[in-house]
């Protein structure tokens, strides 16, 4: 555990446990009942989790981004919908209010993130998911307050968070110039969940499409500048890929786990399967590839903790590890044969789960043209 502190090291130690001993044996019923139980949650918040990341003036432990993702990969090990709960509370919410906010937003919403409230990130819309420039919800001035309207799509947290950080239009003659960021609690009058969306992996988690109808939001609780949102959204996913890729890590280290203990207790002709050359040779790539996406991952996160600009290592980290957690996910299934197939085993669950990974936080092939360009940028003669 290079780069982090022996009190982050110790404190890891106790989220291995909860992972194990009471996240673990529930993540088959979270998928089942499509709902992370609040027992969960409220246990996340008994270990301090929700607090561990946010600053020391705002109420936090003031632990490293670092450690966050060790910890969002070690409980999507046991239930990545159990960890994208976490993941955003403090990446796609704390962090766009920690980067941006003013000192007034930050002591009114963080500190009900290190007491257990939920934050989400609202961005997506029907006809803008790739292009986030392509929003349409709109924010008109009236008086000391902000007027939204329009429609997200694919919110994660969406019935248990408390606010969201929220993308709109403020001038639409000026593109992606003319968006503006804000914290919109969910209790505001106008704000309203349309509908729940029923998903084929991480089913635990609530996604929903929200819809604003004349929200009243104060000025107050505008995340940065007037017409600045876009690059609140931009830094806020260089954060959140990170995210993502502890969450396609975990996934793929308990896909490769399982199927490698399995391996050598099945027997075919005459001896463990896993003293096959064939299944050795999968166990080895496997093994090779999350080791690859463990230390990209870490990079991205080491980064980030020193300040310095990781666009193009957070992509990496991204695209790398949820392409892995993919092939993971499908060859683990593979070494169980027809078992594997079943729902009597996780390894089905394990392959629906990584699917999004490639999706969420900007599709794969977005993260390609991030990737080239700035790799572009960096060798320009």
């Amino acid at each position: 555990m290079e780069g982090l502190k022996d009190e982050e090291k110790d404190v890891l130690e106790y989220i291995q446990r909860f992972a194990k001993e009471e996240v673990k044996p529930l993540s088959r019923e979270i998928d089942l009942k499509e709902e992370v139980p609040q027992k969960l949650i409220d246990r996340m918040k008994e270990l301090g989790l929700f607090a561990s990341y946010i600053p020391k003036e705002y109420g936090g432990y003031g632990m490293s981004f670092s450690f966050l993702v060790r910890a969002i990969e070690i409980i999507s090990k046991a239930c990545p919908s159990t960890a994208l709960v976490l993941d955003g509370a403090l990446t796609l919410f704390g962090e766009p209010v920690l980067m941006f906010g003013s000192e007034d937003l930050k002591k009114k919403y963080l500190k009900r993130i290190t007491e257990g409230e939920i934050g989400g990130l609202a961005l997506t819309e029907p006809g803008a998911g790739s292009d986030a420039a392509a929003i349409k919800t709109t924010a008109v001035k009236q008086g000391d307050s902000y007027i939204i309207n329009g429609t997200k799509i694919f919110i994660s947290n969406g019935r248990i968070a408390n606010f969201f950080v929220v993308d709109v239009v403020t001038d639409q003659a000026k593109g992606h110039k003319g968006i503006t960021t804000f914290v919109v609690d969910a209790e505001t009058p106008g704000f309203k969940i349309s509908r729940d969306i029923h998903k084929m992996g991480i089913r635990g988690s609530s996604t929903v499409e929200l819809l604003f109808d004349n929200v009243r939001v104060p000025e107050t609780n505008m995340v940065g500048k007037l017409n600045e949102g876009f690059r609140v959204v931009m830094e806020t996913l260089d954060a959140g890929r990170i995210g993502i890729a502890a969450q396609a890590l975990g996934i793929a280290e308990a896909s490769f786990e399982e199927a490698v203990i399995y391996a050598q207790q099945r027997k075919q002709f005459g001896q463990s399967i896993s003293n096959m050359e064939g299944i050795q040779f999968m166990i080895s790539d496997m093994a090779t590839e999350i080791e690859a996406s463990r230390l990209l991952t870490y990079n991205a996160a080491e980064k980030w903790d020193r300040h310095e600009p990781c666009i193009k290592e957070s992509s990496m980290a991204k695209l790398f590890a949820s392409d892995v957690a993919n092939r993971v996910a499908t060859e683990s299934l593979q070494l169980f044969g027809g078992y594997g197939y079943t729902v009597d085993l996780d390894a089905e669950r394990h392959m629906r789960d990584a699917k999004i990974t490639q999706i969420y936080e900007g599709t794969n092939q977005i993260q390609r043209v991030i990737i080239a360009r700035e790799v572009l940028k960096e060798l320009s003669p």
